[in-house]
């Protein structure tokens, strides 16, 4: 497997990509305004290093990561990082995709010389929420908050 930065010619991929892991995998509902956000990795790409994880040179899986100053940064505070729309195809899961780009992040920001990581998800992701806390991260209750629909995000941390 390979972690890299996504070419230009690969961002409309990430983006259907996305799309399928989120809408596919019953996330988010197909008529949701956040389809078109995760649909636009163009739009990603020029506001954060949008990677992605190779194998056998299929893309299988991509992730924002968003270094301080980001748009894209919803909750990180000014000396940590934050990554978004980490996505694994299906028929890649299991064989540490999430992993690599989680660890592709937690890398950036190190050298970056940040103090932490952070990341949003969904109440109805608890496979990500089980490696998420394999790896170290933590829930910071404190920081969750609901969208205008009543949604109620969640917020983990990991210091570095």
């Amino acid at each position: 497997m390979t972690v890299r930065t996504a070419r230009p010619d690969e961002h409309d991929l990430v983006g259907e990509l996305t799309v399928e892991v989120y809408v596919g995998g019953g996330l988010v509902a197909p008529d949701s305004g956040y389809v078109p956000e995760l649909r636009d990795a163009r739009a990603r790409a020029a506001h954060t290093e949008l990677l992605v994880a190779e194998i056998a040179g299929e893309v299988v899986g991509a992730v924002a990561y968003c270094p301080p100053g980001s748009r894209y940064a919803a909750v990180a505070d000014a000396d940590e990082a934050e990554f978004r729309m980490l996505a694994v195809v299906e028929r890649a899961r299991g064989l540490g995709v999430g992993r690599a780009l989680v660890e592709a992040c937690l890398h950036r920001a190190r050298a970056a010389g940040l103090r932490g990581l952070r990341l949003v998800t969904q109440h109805n992701m608890p496979v990500a929420h089980r490696m998420y806390e394999r790896m170290g991260f933590r829930r910071t209750p404190e920081r969750d908050w609901s969208l205008d629909s009543g949604k109620r995000l969640l917020i983990y941390h990991m210091p570095l």
